[in-house]
């Protein structure tokens, strides 16, 4: 079917809106009519060839909308379905079955191979082959194709143009925080970030019942957001040091958990120096490939942890909904982070994040 996508020709480039073709569904894929469609910093990786990938292409990966064609095999969806496109994975690996799909052995191919798993395309101009399939889906378009495993159906009575972002950046931030560390209630948590995912950590903290949640940032505007989310402190690092500030707030101790989410390596440090004996700082902020950091040995050896974490360890069919759930009875507020955009406004809405005048920018298709 002919299609308006979003596609990115060259390095650095902005994207033009083209008509081109789109494949239809195969046995266990689904054809999705996009509603809205977040953006998210990786969507600039491969524009910017921070992580190899072909050109021309068709970006976008946090995908919401109406299913309009589902594949012979396909069981737990049908047209009509309002549903968020989430992280691809194969479904077969040891720690797909195990439940840990994004930790999937095939992510980077599932995700960033620009083709389905089979390397076949999904995308065409004319005799020209458009990548496609950017995190399984390609949702800078008015329609996506998705597999069955990665299309996650939603309750269809809340808005859902707001939707998209819990496919990734909010799931990533929230789940970090309610499945990755899981503090009790009465915990210490600080937070190294206030984009969109930072945010939504600061959000999954209060869901969790954490009793101090310090978010930091150099963006006094986004700080503030963070004290209206919940956060109980906020510190900008240009006004004091972050590390003896959180010490402070804890009675000397450090916080319990910490969690870095904007890729900053001197921000990732600090994190991992935030927390106290026994404590866990969890990274999800993603610096340059190959990049390193020295760590304080003796405090590792004092039950301090550090991991990563990869889209909030999230099971996409069971986590997306809970948050869906959660926002439905105001417990979750994530839309006071976004700003809508009309589909032809791409390039504005990706450079308003990509300078900080928006938090979450979300495209709309007429």
């Amino acid at each position: 079917m002919k299609i308006t996508a979003a596609v990115m020709r060259e390095k650095g480039g902005k994207f033009s809106l083209e008509e081109i073709e789109l494949d239809d569904p195969r046995e266990d894929e689904v054809l999705v009519r996009l509603v809205a469609t977040g953006i998210c910093h990786t969507d600039t990786l491969p524009r910017d060839q921070v992580v190899p990938a072909p050109f021309p292409a068709v970006y976008g990966h946090e995908g919401a909308g109406i299913v309009e064609k589902v594949g012979a095999k396909v069981t737990k969806l049908k047209p009509g379905d309002h549903v968020v496109m989430s992280c691809h994975y194969c479904g077969a690996c040891d720690t797909c079955k195990t439940g840990q799909p994004m930790y999937c052995r095939d992510f980077s191919k599932a995700n960033f191979g620009f083709a389905r798993m089979d390397g076949s395309p999904t995308m065409r101009k004319g005799d020209e082959v458009i990548h496609g399939g950017f995190f399984g889906q390609s949702s800078f378009a008015t329609h996506a194709l998705g597999n069955e495993r990665s299309v996650v159906k939603v309750a269809n009575d809340v808005p859902l143009e707001l939707l998209g972002p819990l496919g990734c950046g909010v799931q990533t931030g929230a789940g970090a925080v309610i499945n990755s560390l899981h503090p009790s209630a009465g915990d210490s948590i600080v937070i190294y970030g206030a984009g969109a995912v930072g945010l939504s950590a600061v959000l999954g903290a209060v869901v969790t019942g954490c009793a101090t949640i310090i978010s930091v940032d150099l963006n006094d505007q986004r700080l503030a957001l963070a004290k209206e989310l919940g956060a109980t402190h906020t510190i900008n690092p240009t006004r004091a040091d972050p590390v003896e500030t959180v010490r402070g707030l804890t009675g000397g101790l450090g916080a319990k958990f910490s969690l870095e989410t904007s890729g900053n390596l001197k921000a990732l440090r600090q994190a991992v120096d935030s927390v106290r004996i026994l404590g866990e700082c969890g990274m999800i902020g993603a610096p340059a490939f190959g990049s390193e950091i020295p760590l304080d040995t003796w405090g590792l050896l004092l039950g301090r942890k550090v991991r990563g974490i990869c889209e909030g360890d999230a099971v996409p069919d069971l986590f997306i909904p809970s948050l869906v759930e959660l926002y439905r009875q105001g417990r979750f507020p994530f839309d006071k982070l976004v700003t809508f955009y009309d589909f032809k406004q791409i390039n504005e809405a990706i450079e308003d994040s990509e300078k900080g005048r928006s938090i979450k920018s979300v495209l709309r298709f007429s």
